[in-house]
């Protein structure tokens, strides 16, 4: 494999290397765990260990965004150059109960070993009252610390397994055989526990870090709310509420691990957590992210806007990043982003340092919406006009485009008036790339994307399997360096695990689950779209919608579906999509058989290349939406049962 350089900034790093080293941190030199106590500062290390199970959000070997729809990667894969093996098994139908892939259960083939993180959480409450003279406030917020990550790698495995085994207290040594092999709890009893553990947490957690350049990524009162209203959302949706498809699965007693019956009340008690995470959030000074020009940038208000989308995750000063809740500073992104960074000109083609195979599908970038904030299947000008049914037809850039599209060029209509998230998230053949060197509208770079060019498929690995290329991810602050074998200067920053935008649309889907459209609906999912530059949603449908579908915010059915897809507009190229589908049971209906397109990237001449071309057509059945547990287990614990289909 040739070798490849990142050089990471050292003004990103300058709050990292403190704030993760608390992460990392695993006991060293302690021959026993009853040592590990004897000192404040060997305890505080045994935290820093309950800490570096945390799953590594930013990965994409160890994470979701391979496995469905959210990236496509270059196929068939070179083990020399990348090789993801989640999209290799899961993403291709190979998955397995003999070695599954993404095994957080035991820890192997991309998973961390949630159980025995649980395990270690357990000996620190058992043991931390053995620490002497530690300062009693410190020794509950350790605690409550400790709380919450039960809590959270409960939640991760409930999320993946349904069904799981409780791990409330570590089983002492003497423990019988029966004893040791526990079985999985009902899913309702799985969430009534992992709330209560937050509630226990969350009164002695800080409502802000004392000391936010070294604690950064560290448990607080809003992080705890927030990840309590994403546990209750998942609770009250349709994968683990009334979900008939599980009415025959029980445990050896008869005991049925899923309620077949929708509980209202579950939408009700979610909603009122969202409104209790908000208002906390709000306390503690949290606000979206809005991109204010610095003295270096001549841009104009669209390409601000822009900024502020790109920003919301990718700005690591969090003086100026109020949005971000909760960051893993124990998972940076400079991997992905030289994953998602395309080669912006022929200078850097044998530049090593960035690797350009994330590619999301066309599906995904259909999904986005008008530049009237509407959907462009529903945009009455689109439909009306042609646009919508002849959207894989050539068109040439004017000067109205220049700021997104290369004037005089050609790309696809469905690449012109869509909503600035688009042109944020996604860059594109023909599109205009901000940042990264270049701070200038007038002067952007223009990203080339067919074979024989500079961003094209050049060899056999290293390309976008669809034509579209992932912005968002990339710092606009990084920089590519010139010649064989040079280095990509990334501006790191924290993975965001939950933004107040997730939060705030989180409200909105819950209010309307619980209760139908309101003006208290409308509000939150309003504030996200006004930061993206688009008008009101029921202005939006009411002016620019189709005649039959002008009235859809007004019901509940249809208003459920505008904030899905605004979920999975706003939260794009974050991780969140596959969960998303997946807990709202609609994966089936969106990837069964159901074709991956991109265009067809092997053309050098733009009328071929926008030809739409057949990725991959996934398979996706009732089996697929919970993890297999491996044989293995099964086989040294008869009280475990496998996930129904495997």
């Amino acid at each position: 494999m040739k070798k490849y350089r990142i050089i990471l900034a050292v003004l990103a790093l300058a709050f990292s290397a403190s704030c993760t080293d608390y992460l990392e941190v695993v006991p060293d030199n302690i021959a026993t765990i009853d040592n590990a106590f004897t000192s404040r500062n060997t305890a505080e290390k045994f935290l820093f260990t309950c800490y570096s199970y945390m799953p590594s959000h930013a990965s994409v070997y160890e994470q979701a965004f391979t496995i469905a729809d959210e990236f496509m990667v270059p196929y068939p894969q070179a083990t020399n150059t990348f090789y993801n093996d989640p999209y290799e098994i899961i993403g291709r139908g190979n998955q397995n109960v003999v070695d599954p892939s993404l095994n957080y259960w035991d820890g192997a083939k991309g998973g961390k070993a949630m159980f025995q993180a649980l395990r270690d959480c357990n000996i620190f409450l058992e043991k931390v009252d053995n620490v002497p003279a530690l300062d009693v406030s410190e020794k509950k917020r350790w605690i409550a610390e400790v709380k919450f990550l039960k809590a959270y790698y409960h939640y991760w495995l409930l999320r993946m397994y349904g069904p799981i085994p409780l791990i409330k207290v570590n089983l002492p040594v003497s423990a019988s055989v029966e004893e040791v092999q526990v079985k999985r709890q009902p899913v309702d009893d799985c969430f009534d526990y992992i709330v209560s553990l937050l509630d226990e947490a969350c009164a002695d957690l800080p409502v802000k870090l004392p000391k936010l350049t070294t604690e950064m990524g560290r448990a607080t009162q809003p992080i705890a709310l927030s990840v309590k209203a994403k546990v209750l959302v998942e609770a009250a949706s349709p994968l683990f509420n009334g979900n008939e498809d599980y009415l025959n699965f029980k445990d050896n007693d008869g005991i049925p691990y899923f309620n077949p019956t929708k509980d209202l009340a579950k939408w009700e008690k979610a909603a009122t957590a969202c409104k209790t995470a908000i208002a906390m959030c709000d306390s503690a000074g949290f606000k979206l992210y809005k991109y204010s020009p610095n003295s270096n940038d001549r841009i104009n208000d669209e390409l601000t806007v822009q900024m502020s989308i790109r920003n919301s995750v990718a700005e690591n000063n969090f003086n100026l990043n109020k949005e971000v809740i909760w960051a893993n500073t124990n998972n940076l992104s400079g991997h992905i982003q030289m994953l998602s960074t395309p080669t912006l000109d022929a200078k850097f083609t044998s530049n090593e340092g960035h690797r350009l195979v994330l590619a999301p599908p066309l599906n995904v970038a259909e999904m986005f919406y008008s530049s009237h904030g509407v959907p462009i299947e529903e945009d009455e000008e689109w439909v009306s006009m042609g646009k919508y049914t002849n959207r894989y037809r050539l068109k040439t850039a004017t000067s109205e485009y220049k700021y997104n599209i290369k004037e005089g060029e050609q790309t696809a209509t469905l690449n012109f008036d869509r909503e600035v998230r688009f042109y944020a998230n996604l860059s594109f053949d023909r599109n205009l790339w901000y940042g990264i060197g270049k701070y200038d509208m007038e002067d952007q770079w223009v990203i080339r994307a067919r074979v024989g060019e500079p961003a094209g498929k050049r060899g056999m690995s290293l390309y976008s399997a669809t034509g579209y290329f992932c912005k968002k991810l990339a710092n606009y602050q990084n920089n590519l360096l010139e010649g064989n074998a040079a280095g990509y200067i990334i501006v790191d920053y924290p993975w965001p695990v939950i933004r107040l935008a997730d939060l705030y649309l989180l409200y909105s889907e819950t209010l309307n689950e619980a209760y139908g459209p309101s003006s208290e609906v409308y509000k939150w999912i309003d504030l996200v779209r006004e930061r993206a530059g688009l008008e009101d949603v029921q202005n939006s449908w009411k002016k620019y919608a189709i005649p039959s579908r002008k009235s859809k915010p007004d019901t509940q059915d249809g208003l459920r579906e505008i904030i899905q897809r605004e979920r999975l507009i706003e939260l794009a190229n974050e991780g969140h999509r596959y969960w998303e589908i997946r807990r709202w049971k609609k994966a089936k209906e969106m990837w069964h058989n159901r074709p991956i397109l991109g265009w067809d990237i092997e053309q050098s001449e733009a009328e071929p290349y926008y030809r739409v071309k057949t990725i991959f057509t996934p398979q996706f059945t009732t089996k697929n939406y919970f993890w297999p547990i491996k044989e293995y287990d099964l086989s040294v614990n008869p009280n475990l049962d496998q996930n129904p289909g495997w």
